[in-house]
């Protein structure tokens, strides 16, 4: 019945309306419930490969309830590597610091899980067009109906809708207008850079932030000649962590996890890079990957990478306190 409900959902959204949703404002969502008692942890994934610097990943820390339930725990997780092996980035990925393998103690509530780390280089690989480019640029919005990806383009400059065509929208960067988009004299100094983060007009505003992960992989990208890819590097299916959001009252908050899986038997956390979205925003919010229950009802995680689609089904109970058979 939940995957028929997924599918639905699915269709009908695709159908009828564009595929990233606004998110409420955080100051309308319910307040946070008491966190419950927690009895036993569970992570996931419950244990990690990284190949390289770029490859990091997000721990979800899952905690049982006497009840039964599993809540998130893991904004409030502490993580300890036995050794200097992975680290904690800002946005509280494990990310590579050298190669080897290590357990990381990741604690809350009183209780303790290990995750198995493993490491298999820890050096920056090259910016790749397919893999990295175009997931930024739909991540940014760039080729979506509202902006270069709309039947008209945007002041002239046009992309596939979605990143479609990756054949076209790599001559539109590079040779379009001379090849005015790409410097690869001053490669800090192209527009591809200079318009998202505002340093010259742009209609659609600064969406991009000078320094960032994103931006760095975009500069190194152009640096290290703006070479293309073919489009069989794109994955061939995405996976979501859970594969079912249960929140057990409104206000209750659960984060998600996007994997791509790759034809060489690879993963990779690509959580943001993709697009995301709730398929009922009265239901249940999703800003960036937290999904934040709003009333009891059902919604769908929908999310899109690299030209693959993939949902999650959202399911707020709400308070039952004296409901009887």
């Amino acid at each position: 019945m939940k995957t028929l409900f997924t599918a639905l959902t699915f269709s009908l959204l695709m159908a009828t309306r564009a595929f990233a949703a606004p998110a409420m404002d955080t100051e309308a969502l319910p307040p946070a419930p008491p966190t419950p008692i927690i009895t036993a942890l569970k992570l996931l994934p419950a244990e990690i490969t990284l190949h390289n610097v770029r490859d990091a990943r997000r721990i979800l820390v899952l905690g049982q309830t006497e009840a039964g339930d599993w809540i998130d725990l893991s904004r409030v997780a502490t993580f300890k590597p036995a050794a200097p092996i992975v680290a904690l980035d800002e946005d509280g990925y494990l990310q590579p610091v050298k190669a080897g393998q290590t357990d990381v103690a990741i604690t809350v509530a009183n209780l303790t899980a290990t995750l198995p780390a493993k490491v298999l280089s820890a050096d920056l690989p090259a910016a790749r067009y397919v893999h990295d480019i175009q997931a930024i640029l739909g991540k940014l919005g760039c080729n979506s109906g509202t902006c270069h990806g709309s039947q008209k383009g945007k002041n002239g400059f046009f992309l596939s809708l979605r990143g479609y065509d990756t054949e076209y929208d790599y001559k539109q960067l590079i040779h379009d207008i001379n090849g005015r988009r790409i410097n690869q004299f001053d490669p800090s100094q192209s527009l591809m850079l200079l318009k998202p983060t505002g340093e010259v007009p742009h209609e659609g505003g600064a969406v991009l932030v000078k320094g960032s992960r994103h931006y760095n992989t975009l500069l190194q990208w152009i640096t290290e000649g703006a070479k293309h890819e073919d489009i069989s590097a794109r994955n061939f299916k995405l996976e979501v962590l859970p594969r079912e959001v249960n929140l057990d009252l409104p206000g209750r908050a659960h984060e998600v996890v996007v994997l791509a899986h790759y034809a060489d038997g690879t993963t990779r956390d690509v959580t943001r890079e993709a697009v995301l979205s709730s398929s009922d925003t009265e239901v249940a919010s999703l800003k960036d990957n937290v999904v934040t229950g709003i009333r009891r009802g059902e919604s769908a995680v929908l999310v899109r990478y690299e030209g693959q689609y993939a949902t999650a089904v959202i399911t707020i109970m709400g308070d039952r306190t004296g409901y009887a058979w």
